[in-house]
């Protein structure tokens, strides 16, 4: 079986399947795990693929994501190979897709052992003493956060943060309209690089948050790396004082 996969995360995913041989095809921003998905051929971005060379690959499988890629894209390819459209809004959204791709690719024991792994690690979070609000930022001019209906939401509950966006939906544009007054600001590192020249702005609109670079990764990929998200909540717990 031939794959391409569409997916940062579940290019990651793939290989800890053990697919790595069956991988012809990634995004450019598929990066883990390196440098071992170096060898797999780039077939353009998230969402400007190259259509052209992914035909030439030929695949027996794409996997997709509804909110990652274009659907036009998509559609393209939908009409000439056989297209897995994934869509990740849960916890409980990741267990099925990796089981729905363990079975497509007859590696379900090694998915049902990677679904188990995750879940022992994210029994490992305690009762939280403290959950406070988060405005969780994922884009600079304009300024946006996240909604209700996101997987970063449902991760920030688990990590025991309370998303202060939680009354919209998507990822709602900030405005000074909004009536916000959270006690932490997460800086991620993606999709938009967040860096120290950033915080002033930040600062000056919500004076009397703590600003925080976060890992992005931990909080909106899901697959496999999942299975590293909940140490990494501890420790970023344990920065803040939250944990005592």
């Amino acid at each position: 079986m031939k794959i391409v996969s569409l997916v940062p995360s579940i290019t990651e995913l793939l290989f800890d399947l053990g697919l790595k041989n069956q991988l012809v095809g990634r995004t450019k921003f598929c990066v883990h795990p390196m440098p071992q998905v170096k060898e797999i051929q780039q077939v353009g971005g998230t969402k400007n693929l190259h259509l052209d060379k992914i035909i030439q690959l030929s695949p027996d499988l794409i996997i997709a994501n509804k909110e990652e890629n274009l659907k036009e894209e998509i559609a393209v390819l939908q009409h000439k190979f056989d297209v897995l459209v994934t869509e990740v809004s849960t916890f409980e959204d990741n267990f099925k897709m990796i089981e729905k791709i363990g079975l497509l690719t007859n590696s379900t024991p090694k998915a049902t052992l990677l679904n188990q792994e995750i879940k022992n690690e994210f029994n490992q979070l305690k009762n939280f003493k403290t959950t406070p609000s988060v405005l969780y930022l994922i884009w600079n001019q304009p300024i946006m956060s996240i909604g209700k209906d996101t997987f970063i939401h449902e991760m920030l509950g688990l990590a025991g943060f309370e998303n202060c966006c939680a009354k919209f939906e998507r990822y709602p544009e900030i405005t000074d309209k909004m009536e916000l007054n959270p006690a932490y600001i997460f800086l991620s590192s993606e999709p938009f690089p967040f860096k120290e020249k950033h915080l002033e702005i930040i600062h000056a609109k919500f004076p009397k948050a703590k600003c925080v670079f976060v890992n992005g990764e931990m909080f909106s990929w899901y697959g496999s790396r999942m299975k590293f998200a909940p140490k990494y909540f501890s420790s970023l717990r344990d920065s803040l004082g939250l944990n005592n």
